[in-house]
């Protein structure tokens, strides 16, 4: 029996994961039958699908092969999440539900009391067993010889769990001992060159999702190249056939699909890998799709990718491939412009970036407009021993000055991140524990773009002040998104010319002075940040800018468009954070 066979004849859709509840029925996305019974086919040891959010991965090549594999082949499976959170959620949310409504499973596991050797991440039936593990836990992936490994969104996995190495390796080497070992390997992409599905499909038979011309009837992928519609009217919405040329309607090929196959580019290689896109999905509506990527492009305009490359990977099921991050620093510096004021009008919130060293702090003010537009205000070296109190004494007295804005208003710095790192750990927490209510809060970097940008803050440390853990490489992508913007407006940043602010040559290099490098660590391919080559080896300008605009980021305020050219905009809290003022005296 095959996969589809059994689902299509016992798996039934609960009511409490699913939109269209009752008995599955793989006839509604055609593209789920091959990838299913490669599942199921012995002769394939490996099942590799990188594709679009929108194709019911989770249902078709995660639960389907589950329940195959407890009722009509008993085996020991293991399911990897990305983490144990995630993993606890697919457990409760989805696997529990198909236990208890596919007749052919109920009863299986024996959830009623805890001595049964069930629990939320491990589950007992008769012949196997299921193991729930996250990609981040050694000890889950060190568990016992398994059969079935079914590895889910693999692109958000940790590049090594704990310090055992990478989290798929250590799973597979639990398959050893079994002739019919199976793995199913399920993402939508990232990166390119760093996403762990595309080198999985990449050496695969690399099957690509096609479908009949409704006009001439030859097979071809749906490309996003290939879509037309007018922005203006986006209830009709069409298709360009590749081969023929003729425009058909989305209905129309949609009634195609039921014909549509998977054409392999090498047919010989031994592990399956599939491919498709929301285009190809019936549970995708083509408008939708059409109208994310416009927002998406508009950002883009702003200097905002993220949602374009969230467009790229979820609904296109394509890999995002970065560009190169290098800024030049003489064009920032040629781009300076004369406020003939302290604070430009537009200015609504002002924020600072403190960086530690172990004979100065290098302080920036920046101030924020409506849609994160920014202006540099001041550039400050404060000289001077740490271990001394003078030092620390300038550095509160230029944190609590006021700013005078060209309308005559007094503006205060409102939030301001201060580096923690280095020597001076203690200090830096202690100096930001008798300010907190000004809002002055130590910070300290962690690479990688795994790490979260602003999580929430810890107080593990002497002065027992909040300590946020900043993702300082993701903080340094969004400076660069904006320094390439060129047009002033959204996400545009200013820089004064007047000579006292600190704005000189050196600092723009120091802004500068680092670029987006592919490098690989412990095997994994990934991106850092590193100093360029012939350049500055100074950087504190891009970290002060990268601390001042999580200030920004922590101050939760929103900042709105001018009512009126008289009437500077106010900021506003988002949901959830605590109500400030508006930094205006």
């Amino acid at each position: 029996m095959t996969l589809t066979e059994w689902a299509d004849a016992k798996r039934v859709l609960s009511k409490k994961s699913s939109a269209e509840p009752g008995r599955w029925k793989t006839s509604k996305a055609p593209y789920q039958k091959e990838i299913m019974n490669a599942i199921s086919d012995l002769s394939v040891p490996k099942v590799v699908v990188m594709s679009a959010a929108q194709i019911g991965k989770t249902d078709g090549f995660i639960l389907n092969p589950i329940g195959y594999f407890m009722d009509y082949d008993p085996s020991p499976i293991m399911v990897m999440q990305p983490n144990l959170q995630i993993g606890e959620s697919f457990s409760k949310d989805r696997l529990t539900p198909m236990l208890n409504d596919t007749p052919a499973l109920r009863g299986k596991v024996n959830d009623k009391t805890r001595n049964s050797g069930n629990t939320i991440l491990h589950k007992e039936f008769p012949g196997g067993h299921i193991t729930i593990v996250g990609a981040n836990s050694p000890s889950g992936l060190r568990s016992r010889p398994i059969r079935v490994l079914l590895a889910d969104e693999i692109d958000a996995y940790p590049a090594t769990a704990g310090k055992d190495g990478d989290p798929l390796l250590l799973a597979s080497k639990r398959l050893t001992t079994f002739w019919n070992r199976k793995e199913v390997f399920i993402s939508t992409p990232t990166i390119k060159g760093v996403s762990r599905i595309e080198i999985e499909f990449e050496n695969s038979t690399q099957e690509i999702w096609q479908v009949p011309c409704p006009a001439c009837g030859e097979y071809q992928p749906l490309e996003w190249g290939q879509v037309k519609f007018d922005k203006e009217n986006l209830n009709e919405i069409s298709y360009v056939c590749s081969k023929c040329g003729v425009i058909s309607s989305e209905v129309e090929w949609k009634e195609n699909f039921i014909q549509g196959k998977f054409i392999p580019r090498f047919p010989e290689r031994e592990v399956r890998g599939f491919y498709l896109n929301s285009l190809a999905s019936p549970f995708a509506d083509w408008k939708e799709i059409v109208e994310n990527f416009l927002i998406a492009n508009e950002e883009k305009k702003k200097g905002n990718i993220e949602l374009l490359k969230a467009w790229t990977n979820t609904e296109m099921g394509q890999t995002w491939e970065e560009e190169g991050n290098e800024i030049d620093h003489d064009a920032l510096y040629n781009r300076r412009e004369k406020y003939n004021c302290e604070v430009p009008a537009e200015v609504i919130y002002l924020t600072a970036g403190i960086d530690t060293q172990d004979d100065r702090f290098e302080v920036e003010v920046v101030g924020w407009g409506a849609d994160r537009e920014s202006w540099g205000i001041k550039y400050q070296i404060i000289y001077g021993d740490p271990k001394q109190n003078a030092v620390w004494e300038d550095l509160d007295a230029f944190l609590n000055q006021t700013f005078t804005r060209a309308d005559g208003a007094k503006l205060k710095i409102m939030r301001t991140c201060m580096d923690s790192g280095g020597h001076f750990f203690n200090q830096v927490c202690a100096f930001c524990k008798a300010r907190y209510s000004r809002g002055v809060f130590a910070i300290r970097g962690k690479g990688g773009f795994d790490a979260p940008y602003i999580p929430r803050p810890s107080k593990n440390n002497r002065a027992k002040t909040p300590l946020f853990t900043l993702g300082v490489d993701t903080g340094k992508a969004l400076i660069y998104q904006s320094l390439a913007v060129t047009e002033e407006g959204a996400n545009y940043c200013h820089f004064p010319k007047e000579k006292d602010r600190g704005y000189t040559e050196d600092y723009f290099k120091g802004l500068t002075a680092e670029r987006m490098v592919l490098t690989y660590k412990q095997g994994k391919a990934q991106y850092v940040w590193k100093l360029k080559e012939n350049g500055t080896r100074r950087n504190e300008p891009l970290d002060c800018r990268n601390y001042a605009q999580a200030a920004l980021e922590i101050s939760g305020v929103v900042l709105k468009k001018q009512e009126s050219a008289d009437k500077p905009a106010a900021p506003v809290k988002r949901r959830g954070r605590k109500t400030i003022s508006e930094g205006i005296s």
